[in-house]
């Protein structure tokens, strides 16, 4: 793989620094099988799950941002906040 958990972690936290603004905690774990990156992405309780395949965290580590990935972070960060407004708890 040529880098860490944590070392992908810090990349993606330094793509999206939209992640920490909003308070989303990042947790990331390899799925074999599936040769991806089981991506959690979690807020007072809620959470949300993304796949970023190997070869995109490859390239996200070499600091081109996953097109995929980013997409799917703003669409998260949009529905964790919209689901905590609605509980009452932002």
């Amino acid at each position: 793989m040529g880098y860490t958990q944590v070392a992908l972690e810090d990349k993606l936290l330094e793509l999206y620094p939209e992640l920490s603004n909003h308070q989303i905690a990042l947790s990331l774990s390899f799925d074999e099988e599936r040769n991806a990156w089981t991506v959690r992405f979690r807020k007072d309780g809620h959470s949300r799950y993304a796949f970023l395949d190997k070869r995109d965290a490859d390239a996200c580590m070499d600091g081109q941002e996953c097109l995929y990935l980013g997409v799917l972070i703003d669409q998260y960060v949009r529905d964790l906040e919209n689901d905590l407004e609605q509980m009452g708890e932002l």
